[in-house]
């Protein structure tokens, strides 16, 4: 079994991205990185874009594997059918271990309390990264800059990266994670290569999932597996979150009351809103909120060529979600207001919505 630790871009009992060897659902992806690794001409900024939990993370830390292994990487990627290294590769086992002189790794901190981690990339972190840079390779090759992920940095850190990537070192790359991509600095896009990743399929979900348990060696429910990806909307991240009984039976029934909308069960409903009430309550009202934010984004995206009308509505329960959620847990208000609230604006935004 793979040591767990707690880390702020980790599922608990779940491998790390830098651990995961795997890579399922994004051939064409690896395919387009590797071509341009062959041909020489590679750009120094990759712009991983797509929704959360879907393998970006993974396919950074492989891509940084296959770069940083002993030998030609160009003469490697035009033999190469994928960027899959064996895990007794010198590299692959420090990158793992992260102890890889030329392997930097921007995200989130600990806190000096040792209990709590930064919420945003701090800009002392670039600093560091670009004096590194400012000095050769440790070993003579490549250098690898993974930043996880790029919503995690705050402005003046952006703006360190920036003034990196358009000044880059030789055979240096970065590849930028982002969830995102259309809500960064612009200056940032312009100087990247953008490689869009979408959601996976149910079944490659239901295969990363188990591959996934299978190297922690954690038992798991086949059936219950199959449930959690059906509900993933194509993240692993979700899937795995979702395969605990006890998350599966929320999330459906939040789904449950979601699906039922304009009408609302209030029995139901209130006792949802107990369930994510207090402290206990935590993880299970992000999940919720989680779970309501990728019903709204089906339903707008299955919705997409209709009339700005009837997409509107919805849209606007949207945008202001992640904003009370915030305001909830920020100041530690009681959530069951906000729940109730939430499905009252969400069965008023359907109604809306079908009468546009």
């Amino acid at each position: 079994m793979l040591p767990t630790s707690d880390e702020p871009d980790r599922l608990p009992n779940a491998p790390h991205p830098r651990e995961t060897l795997a890579l399922v659902g994004h051939a064409a992806r690896e395919r387009t990185f590797l071509d341009a690794l062959a041909s020489g001409r590679m750009h120094h900024a990759w712009l991983l874009g797509g929704p959360e939990g879907i393998g970006k993370a993974s396919f950074a830390y492989r891509a940084a594997r296959f770069l940083l292994a002993v030998g030609d990487p160009q003469a490697r990627a035009a033999r190469s059918a994928d960027l899959a290294m064996p895990e007794h590769d010198p590299a692959t086992r420090r990158v793992m271990a992260q102890s890889h002189p030329d392997l930097h790794v921007l995200r989130r901190i600990q806190k000096p309390d040792g209990k709590s981690y930064t919420s945003n990339i701090p800009v002392d972190s670039i600093r560091r990264v670009i004096d590194r840079f400012g000095s050769s390779a440790a070993e003579g090759g490549w250098r690898v800059c993974i930043v996880d992920s790029a919503e995690d940095m705050e402005r003046s850190a952006a703006n360190a990266l920036l003034k990196l990537l358009e000044e880059p070192p030789p055979r240096a790359l970065f590849l930028i994670v982002a969830h995102a991509p259309g809500r960064m600095l612009p200056t940032i896009r312009s100087r990247c290569r953008l490689l869009t990743f979408d959601p996976l399929s149910e079944v490659d979900v239901g295969e990363a999932g188990k591959l996934a348990l299978e190297r922690m060696e954690m038992p798991f429910d086949g059936s219950a597996l199959r449930r959690a990806s059906g509900l993933s909307e194509g993240s692993v991240r979700r899937a795995l979150t979702y395969v605990d009984p006890e998350t599966l039976a929320l999330v459906e029934a939040v789904r449950a009351r979601l699906d039922a909308l304009p009408q609302i069960d209030l029995a139901a409903l209130m006792a949802l809103a107990e369930d994510v009430a207090g402290k206990a309550g935590e993880r299970d009202f992000a999940v919720m909120i989680e779970t309501i934010q990728g019903w709204i984004s089906d339903h707008l995206h299955a919705h997409a060529a209709a009339q700005p009308a009837r997409l509107a509505p919805l849209a606007e329960v949207w945008e202001k979600l992640g904003q009370q959620a915030r305001e909830v847990e920020t100041y530690n208000l009681d959530r069951r207001p906000l729940v109730m609230t939430l499905f009252h604006d969400l069965s008023s935004a359907v109604s809306r919505s079908r009468a546009a």
